[in-house]
C-alpha cells in the first residue's frame, strides 16, 4: 500500500499564476501519488502577512517545493523524492 504525498496551494483569488499552478496539479493528479488542496491565503491574516504577494506557494509533505511557478517534471521529480 502506498502512502499518498499531500500537496497543499496557498494562492488567492484572481492569480492568474495559481490558476495555471492549478490546472496543472489537477491534470498530474491523475497519475496518482498525491492529493492536493488549496487554501486561500486571505481567509487567514497570517497567511496573508506570510505569503503576501508571493502567490502560489506550493508545498510538498510541509516543505516548500515552488513559488509563483511550477514545473510539471520537476514536480514529479520532487514528489519521487
Amino acid at each position: 500500500m502506498s502512502i499518498l504525498r499531500e500537496v497543499i496551494v496557498y494562492s488567492r483569488k484572481g492569480c492568474h499564476l495559481c490558476e495555471i499552478v492549478k490546472e496543472k496539479l489537477t491534470k498530474l493528479e491523475r497519475r496518482g501519488g498525491f492529493r492536493w488542496r488549496e487554501v486561500d491565503v486571505e481567509t487567514d491574516d497570517l497567511l496573508r502577512r506570510q505569503f503576501t504577494d508571493e502567490v502560489p506557494v506550493i508545498f510538498i509533505d510541509g516543505r516548500k517545493a515552488f513559488k509563483y511557478r511550477m514545473d510539471e517534471q520537476e514536480f514529479l521529480k520532487k514528489l519521487a523524492g
